[in-house]
């Protein structure tokens, strides 16, 4: 009687053990991955980059027949500085050349100089070490969070000596970086943060806009950003006198009051200033800045909802304090082992073959070989003290920061305009991709 019931019992739950081990199994692949000759699992086409129409024409137009083609005579930046103020919740928004320009222009209004340490991330764009050098100061590199690809902000007081003179977190891939950890370590040493929000437009932390809780915050508007004009940069910031600082800088040393009218000079400088061509272009880009960012955000919040399931894929984290990710770039982790030790080459190969462009991201910039010819140049020998040169290398060593370079994987913003089915496609070349790694290892 009790093996009857127990054969019952088992019988009856054979469905809920199928469906258990159904549920558990790897999701339906497609077939074989493209590389391998099969179909393609994506075979539409991603949104192209930039989007325009005759609003950008006759705003490009109408600075055109107004023969006024720089600030100094027309309107159009001054606008733009005005709108993007409002937007972001600034007291004060300067507008520059290019993103690179804001992060010099704003170094210099904020003092730092020769023979100065500034505290840098590893894993970012080269401008933000160039700017450090191009005013032959030190960067200190801190590790990064694997999880989130930031700064970690934990490492960054270790960093700090008594010749730090600015922070320069960046706000990568339009995520926010941790400013609750940053904010009091910066004010306790009575240093500048300079926020490098160059690819983070309408980024948040806890509600306000990244880029307005530093010193000064940085934006780039060149061609591939959420925000474009081609070319272009922005400052923002909430101090009158940093502010008047900055547009002498950028002005060739001219205030704000002297533009195009006077030969005085109040310091030194240089001219990055934009155009009224980049201002009007701008304008018209706003209008549809918004609209675009809820696209992403729901898309990258679907793709993170279906790539999150798939072993050793991990979507980057964002912190508590990051209540709104610009989404500039779409970042996870690959885990080789959890991929029959596929190379991440080979893996970033399959997924062009099934119509998804990706790419690996940065290299680590702690270990550049021109960062050790810059050092070893005659300036630096002058500037900074033997012992400290010879430290350096190991004092900025970044070993959680070599282990992302080799694991990230990232997506364009521009993929995350394409139709929520795309997203469900890129997890499905992933899963795909994942199902037939070992013939692909060994292809």
């Amino acid at each position: 009687m009790q093996d009857s019931i127990s054969r019952r019992n088992l019988l009856a739950g054979a469905p809920l053990a199928v469906t258990a081990l159904a549920m558990n199994a790897p999701a339906e692949t497609g077939g074989k991955p493209a590389i391998l000759g099969g179909p393609k699992s994506f075979t539409g086409a991603f949104p192209g980059w930039p989007v325009y129409d005759q609003t950008e024409e006759r705003a490009l137009l109408d600075i055109l027949r107004s023969g006024k083609w720089y600030r100094g005579s027309g309107q159009a930046v001054g606008r733009f500085e005005q709108a993007y103020a409002q937007l972001t919740g600034a007291k004060y928004c300067l507008a520059t050349a290019n993103g690179t320009s804001a992060l010099f222009t704003s170094l210099n209004a904020l003092g730092v100089e020769p023979g100065d340490e500034v505290v840098v991330p590893p894993y970012t764009f080269v401008a933000t070490i160039n700017v450090v050098l191009r005013q032959h100061a030190l960067p200190v590199f801190v590790d990064t969070d694997r999880e989130t690809f930031q700064m970690d902000a934990r490492k960054a007081e270790g960093a700090i000596s008594p010749q730090t003179k600015a922070i320069i977190p960046v706000h990568l891939g339009g995520n926010a970086c941790d400013l609750d950890t940053l904010l009091p370590i910066a004010a306790k040493h009575g240093i500048p943060l300079i926020e490098d929000a160059c690819q983070a437009h309408l980024a948040e932390w806890k509600g306000h806009k990244v880029g307005t809780y530093g010193q000064a915050g940085c934006f780039s508007f060149q061609a591939s950003k959420n925000l474009n004009s081609g070319e272009g940069g922005a400052i923002l910031c909430n101090d009158e006198e940093l502010r008047e600082r900055c547009y002498a800088f950028h002005n060739n040393g001219s205030g704000l009051k002297y533009i195009g009218t006077s030969f005085t000079y109040n310091s030194s400088g240089t001219n990055l200033r934009m155009t009224e061509f980049q201002g009007a272009l701008l304008m018209a880009q706003m209008a549809r800045i918004e609209a675009q960012a809820k696209t992403r955000t729901e898309n990258a919040l679907h793709l993170t909802s279906l790539l999150k399931e798939i072993p050793g894929i991990a979507p980057a984290r964002l912190y508590d304090g990051c209540t709104r990710n610009a989404y500039h770039l779409y970042m996870f982790r690959y885990d080789k082992t959890r991929f029959a030790d596929l190379p991440r080459a080979v893996f970033l190969k399959a997924l062009a073959a099934e119509g998804i462009p990706a790419a690996g991201g940065y290299t680590p910039l702690n270990t550049q070989p021109f960062l050790k010819n810059v050092l070893a140049s005659r300036g630096y020998q002058r500037l900074f003290p033997p012992k400290v040169l010879a430290e350096w290398q190991e004092r900025t060593r970044c070993p959680v920061n070599d282990r992302l370079c080799e694991e990230a994987v990232w997506f364009s913003q521009t993929m995350l305009l394409a139709p929520r089915s795309a997203m469900d496609q890129i997890a499905d070349a992933v899963r795909k991709i994942q199902a037939h790694a070992g013939e692909l290892a060994k292809a």
